[in-house]
This record gives C-alpha cells, structure tokens and sequence, in this order.
C-alpha cells in the first residue's frame, strides 16, 4: 500500500512557508534528498495554505 505524505505541520502564515522555502532554495537545498524531500512537504503545506484547508496561526 502506498504511503500517504506526511501531515503538514500546525498551520503557520503563508509568508511563514514562503520564507523557508526562500530560504532552502537559496541554500542550495534540493541538492540532497534530504533537501528535496523538506521542498516537497512545504509545497504541501504551502498549498493547502493557499487553499483555506488550514487556518492561519494567530
């Protein structure tokens, strides 16, 4: 059975997600999978943000 992607973890501002996401790629982050991996699951976060799924932290 396939395995589901991890849960996004609790809600944070959008701006929040974009600045670590700035941040890995200007790191050169996707290098290792490690990094690309991290990418992946804030693209997650990052979409369900846009879409409302999740509320923004306080």
């Amino acid at each position: 059975m396939p395995t589901l992607p991890a849960q996004p973890r609790a809600a944070r501002p959008l701006a929040a997600v974009n600045e670590e996401i700035r941040a890995l790629l200007e790191a050169g982050g996707l290098v290792l999978p490690e990094g690309r991996r991290r990418y992946e699951e804030l693209l997650v976060e990052w979409a369900a943000a846009v879409r409302g799924d999740v509320a923004e932290a306080a």
